[in-house]
């Protein structure tokens, strides 16, 4: 990876060591085959828990990593460079364990979030439906009261590590008062009725497996429901604040792997007696890459250390995702220009990184989404 980084402490440099140790020789070899295979490679989600890398924002206490933004996204930015489907896992199972960790009783966290951060068990979120993605709002799964119970029923879809998860953090319907009428609740894999339909036959990201999870009167211990009845769109749009921004990581370590291809070609492959990089118009668009890429970084890290600090950082989430992955999809597709025939051929990762980068301007809210929320912040301001 050609960065110079620059951290916040000592504990963060030998953090992203070990990261980038763990990503060389164990991330980056297995890759191309599962991509290829569509292989869902659970062990190496293990493998990261182990090595305490799927709890680092969240308290000590409860076992996790009580590492500032500033520091996990940077580690999230290295496991996507190695592979993207493991760093998007990785922000998907940060994301599953917000909820719990920030809005759930000091009982549920001791009674399930140790077992959450220690990558024994991997989570899956469960927010958007067939019919409302980029408008939660109009989610129609519903949870019923019944006792001491709630019963689930409804589809959630685009669910990433469905149907291999341990345990789905769910938004539901507890009342028809709209937005105010949505709860979420921890529900374990192994729950009566809950089931996962065909993985989707996606064009990258074939590692991540997604699909559609059924909830066929699902029944749920009211003591599952994390936060207050009603309070769950709150509760997933908080979320979905820090996912954005481990989704800009990601992103991030993508462009930097496609970047990073293309300078090594560009460096080796001749043109009329000297290597393609001595070409300036080939040159310059190697220019324009790496600066995407380190604008990705600062724009990122800027609204992570605003969230370090405990100051709302909601708009610059949404700039960070909006830049982050438009800049990667930008650079992955000059990646395969760069590469010519070659990058348009699986002899080089280019095409997938295209092919990855895609998917990142759409999920956790699509780029013209969050130019929507931009916009709302600046007519607020």
């Amino acid at each position: 990876m050609r960065i110079t980084r620059v951290l916040p402490s000592d504990e963060a440099v030998d953090l992203i060591a070990l990261t980038r140790d763990l990503a060389t020789k164990e991330l980056a070899p297995r890759a191309t085959a599962a991509e290829r295979d569509a292989e869902f490679p659970r062990d190496m989600f293990l493998l990261l828990g182990r090595a305490g890398l799927l709890s680092l924002p969240y308290s000590e206490e409860f076992g996790g990593g009580e590492q500032p933004a500033e520091t996990y996204l940077q580690v999230f930015e290295e496991i996507a460079y190695a592979w993207a489907s493991i760093g998007v896992g990785t922000s998907v199972h940060a994301l599953t364990c917000f909820p719990l960790a920030n809005y759930g009783t000091e009982e549920q966290k001791a009674k399930w979030l140790p077992d959450m951060l220690s990558g024994e068990l991997l989570g899956a979120y469960c927010l958007s439906e067939p019919h409302a993605g980029s408008d939660p709002a109009a989610m129609r799964t519903r949870a019923t009261r019944d006792g001491d119970s709630y019963i689930i029923n409804g589809a959630k879809a685009w669910i990433s590590h469905g149907g291999h998860a341990d345990f789905y953090t769910v938004m539901a319907r507890t009342s028809d008062d709209g937005g105010k009428g949505i709860s979420c609740f921890l529900v374990p894999a192994d729950a009566e009725g809950l089931t996962a339909a065909s993985p989707e036959n996606k064009m990258g990201l074939t590692g991540l497996v997604t699909t559609t999870m059924n909830f066929d009167s699902v029944r749920v211990d009211a003591d599952r429901r994390i936060g207050e009845e009603g309070q769950g769109l709150a509760i997933a749009l908080s979320a979905l604040d820090s996912g954005r921004l481990g989704i800009a990581a990601v992103a991030t370590g993508l462009a930097q792997a496609a970047l990073d291809v293309a300078i090594d070609y560009a460096k080796t492959r001749e043109t009329f007696g000297k290597p393609i990089i001595q070409h300036d118009g080939l040159a310059f668009m190697l220019a324009d890459m790496a600066a995407a890429v380190e604008t990705s970084r600062a724009v990122y890290l800027a609204a992570a250390r605003l969230k370090d600090r405990g100051q709302p950082f909601g708009r610059e989430a949404s700039i960070a995702k909006l830049v982050s992955t438009d800049n990667a999809m930008r650079v992955a597709t000059d990646a395969v220009q760069v590469l010519g025939g070659a990058g348009y051929t699986r002899d080089f990762p280019a095409e997938r990184y295209m092919r990855e980068a895609k998917v990142m301007q759409i999920f956790e809210g699509t780029n013209q989404i969050q130019r929507l929320v931009i916009a709302r912040h600046l007519a607020k301001a």
